[in-house]
């Protein structure tokens, strides 16, 4: 299908919708046609700024992405002189709202960009991101499930992605590639400075280790906590991960069946993906008191079903990854153009559109 977003004149009147339509106008182009996959293409803005070729399910990105170009070239209004071209990597991406909020902080800041969704399915990551480099892209974010990956393609790391073994954004320069990892900064920006989380001497508990947790883990240690536990279905995964970060704060790790029932946890932060897809989620419910502030790096135009399984057990509140996403972006977003956006009306026009 078509999707479009609009975003009238004006960044406070900007607004964002997905409305499928039969028939696209004239001006817009129509999904690529590849054979075997279907697509779809989003349109950013009232003016032709960012139209994008999404795969879905499977496919090639560089097939798709020659498609776009030559729609480009075409004069769909992308890739035009003086442009910047930016994107996210992953699969799925369909669902992300990346492009939305960079656009709005270019907006806010007076930066000439664009930004695209690009499907990368498992073990494609490094031509795609090759040859995204090579055909002129200044940077790149980076979701599931590269992110251990995409750190092994870096050049030089900065210190909290070497810490993390993970990257979420990519800065290419001088046919050099950076990576860096935002996602603890994003985290932990939106816990204590909009919503006002002091994580001194609280008990913690984190369920899941993979590339997301790899990225806020350092982060939250150091704010001092009293302690951090890691669950996962896979045991071995969390001891690595505790066993890695352990310092002053002690870090433990356990099965999601195993999570200690003597510990009130004040704050319950999801990192996994279970329940998203129909099946019957792991998580604890020992872990939730009323006192329990509960926190999911997934987020949704709807409240995802972990949102939905903490609140019916009573935790004192529950809130998606909306904040995290807004502000590990704007440090994605400060790296690549050497500007931090505003991100409060950023933050509240999510709020609106979700």
């Amino acid at each position: 299908g078509v999707f479009i977003e609009m975003a009238p004149s004006g960044p406070s009147a900007l607004r964002s919708a997905e409305v499928p339509i039969k028939t696209p106008p004239p001006a817009l182009p129509t999904a690529p046609k590849v054979p075997g996959m279907s697509g779809a293409v989003r349109w950013f803005g009232c003016a032709p700024i960012v139209a994008v070729c999404v795969a879905r399910e499977t496919g090639s990105y560089r097939r798709i992405e020659r498609d776009c170009i030559l729609r480009r070239a075409q004069g769909t209004g992308m890739g035009r002189e003086g442009v910047d071209r930016y994107g996210v990597m992953g699969y799925p991406v369909s669902h992300s709202r990346s492009p939305v909020i960079h656009r709005l902080f270019a907006l806010q800041t007076g930066q000439n960009l664009e930004y695209e969704l690009l499907a990368v399915p498992p073990g494609q990551l490094e031509a795609a991101v090759r040859e995204f480099a090579e055909a002129g892209g200044r940077g790149l974010n980076i979701t599931l499930p590269h992110k251990t990956a995409a750190a092994a393609l870096a050049d030089s790391l900065s210190e909290r992605a070497g810490r993390a073994g993970a990257v979420n954004t990519l800065d290419f320069r001088e046919g050099r590639v950076f990576g860096d990892n935002t996602d603890g900064a994003g985290l932990m920006r939106d816990l204590t400075r909009n919503l006002g989380l002091r994580l001194a001497d609280l008990d913690i508990l984190v369920l899941g280790a993979g590339g997301a947790v790899r990225g806020i883990l350092a982060p939250l240690l150091a704010a001092a906590p009293r302690s951090v536990t890691i669950a996962n279905r896979d045991v071995g995964k969390a001891r690595e991960l505790a066993n890695e970060f352990s310092s002053a704060v002690p870090v433990s790790a356990c099965r999601f069946k195993e999570v200690p029932r003597s510990l009130h946890y004040s704050l319950l932060i999801n990192a996994t993906s279970a329940g998203l897809k129909g099946e019957t989620p792991p998580w604890p419910q020992s872990s939730i008191s009323p006192d329990t502030f509960c926190y999911d790096l997934s987020y949704g135009l709807s409240p995802t079903p972990f949102s939905r399984w903490c609140t019916a057990q009573g935790a004192e509140r529950v809130v998606m990854g909306w904040g995290m996403l807004v502000e590990q972006a704007a440090e994605s977003f400060l790296l690549w153009r050497g500007i931090r956006p505003d991100t409060e009306p950023v933050l509240r026009q999510m709020s609106i559109t979700a």
